[in-house]
Order: C-alpha cells, then sequence, then structure tokens
C-alpha cells in the first residue's frame, strides 16, 4: 500500500518543488487587447484585403468574345463600280455609250440606248444577263471584228467569260451547271474578270481544270 505524505501545514503550496514545466502550464499567458485605435486600422486592412480580393476575382473573369462572322473571316472582294460604262451597237436607237448603275441587265443597256430598232433579231441575246464595265452589246448585229463573241463557231471559237451566259459556259470541258453558275456569280461580284487566269479564283477550278479551259476562254 502506498504511502502519502502530507505537507506540512506552514508549508505554502507555491513552496512545494513541483516540476517547473508544470508550473509553466499552469501560469496563465499573456492576453492581446489591440484597443480602438488597433481595431480600426484591422478593420481597414480588412476592408482593402476584400477589395483587392474582390478586383482580382472581377479581372480574372473568363471574357466572352464574339466570333467574327464568316464575311470577316475571308478577305472582303473588290467593289464593283458603282456606275458601269457599256457599249451599245446594232440595232437599237441610240447606239453609243451608256451608263448605268450596278447590277444592271442587257435589257437595261438597250433601253438606255434608245430601245431596239424595229424588226431587229435578237434572238441570240441574253437580255436578263448582268453587263460589266467596259464591255460592248451588239444588237441584231454580229461583233465587230476584234471582239469576242460570247460562244464561238464549235472548235474553234473562244468563250468571253465577260458576256457568256450559264448555258454557254457549260459546253466548256469539265463545267457544269453548279461550275458554270459559280463563275457567273464570280463576274457579277467582282465586276468582270480582268484576265483569264482569274479563273484560278473561282470555287471549284484548281489547276489541272484551269489547264484544260485556259485556251478555250478570253476575257
Amino acid at each position: 500500500m502506498d504511502r502519502v505524505t502530507e505537507l506540512p501545514a506552514d508549508v505554502p503550496d507555491d513552496d512545494y518543488p513541483w516540476d517547473e514545466a508544470f508550473k509553466q502550464r499552469r501560469r496563465p499567458g499573456p492576453t492581446w487587447d489591440p484597443g480602438r485605435r488597433g481595431l480600426r486600422v484591422l478593420l481597414v486592412v480588412a476592408g482593402v484585403v476584400v477589395l483587392v480580393s474582390a478586383a482580382l476575382v472581377w479581372f480574372s473573369r473568363p471574357h466572352v468574345t464574339a466570333a467574327p462572322s464568316p464575311a470577316a473571316s475571308v478577305a472582303a472582294a473588290p467593289a464593283s463600280p458603282a456606275v458601269l460604262i457599256v457599249s451599245v451597237t446594232g440595232k437599237v436607237n441610240r447606239p453609243g455609250l451608256v451608263r448605268l448603275p450596278s447590277g444592271s441587265r442587257v435589257a437595261d443597256a438597250i433601253d438606255a440606248a434608245g430601245g431596239i430598232v424595229a424588226g431587229a433579231d435578237i434572238t441570240g441575246l441574253n437580255l436578263a444577263r448582268k453587263v460589266v464595265d467596259g464591255e460592248m452589246i451588239a444588237v441584231g448585229v454580229p461583233p465587230p471584228v476584234g471582239a469576242a463573241p460570247a460562244l464561238g463557231a464549235p472548235g474553234s471559237g473562244l468563250i468571253n467569260l465577260n458576256t457568256a451566259s450559264v448555258a454557254d459556259l457549260q459546253k466548256l470541258p469539265g463545267i457544269g451547271e453548279v461550275l458554270a453558275q459559280r463563275i457567273v456569280e464570280f463576274r457579277d461580284g467582282h465586276g468582270g474578270f480582268r484576265a483569264v487566269t482569274d479563273l484560278r479564283q473561282v470555287e471549284g477550278i484548281g489547276d489541272a481544270k484551269f489547264a484544260q479551259l485556259k485556251d478555250k476562254v478570253t476575257v
């Protein structure tokens, strides 16, 4: 049985030889009081931290950028002239140069030249075709010597890219209705063909097809 030694009544508890570490744990730790002024400083610092955090979140948020339109993703096509100057010859009342707004048709050019003379044969003339700047329209007569017709004699003539219709273009090797329509649309959208090599810019005409066409067309 363990023996318990009793302390003398006149010995204070603090004088007993307790372990020093135990005494340290028994003593209350220091307390920190920032005071009113320090509390205000802490509140200001906390407010600044909140504002900075909010700013970082705001500026780091994902930004939505509108996708460019398809029309902006490709190079803009050259604008056609606002006014077209066309030479109208043959059986019209006022042959000569006429000025037409962009997008005009052969029929508009003939009207601007005073209309067709009575009895003129315009069977082979496509009145619905859009005209291009600088072209010549022969009404009721064969085109003058040196002027390339829309479609020459079979096996010997050249097709004029600036005056041929969709049906005319389909007579070229490897040109169907869809590709012929693309050629006409390119011509109307670019103010006509400036050179035969412009055919390469038409969608669907690569180097091989251009090699087939270059000696059979003119501008």
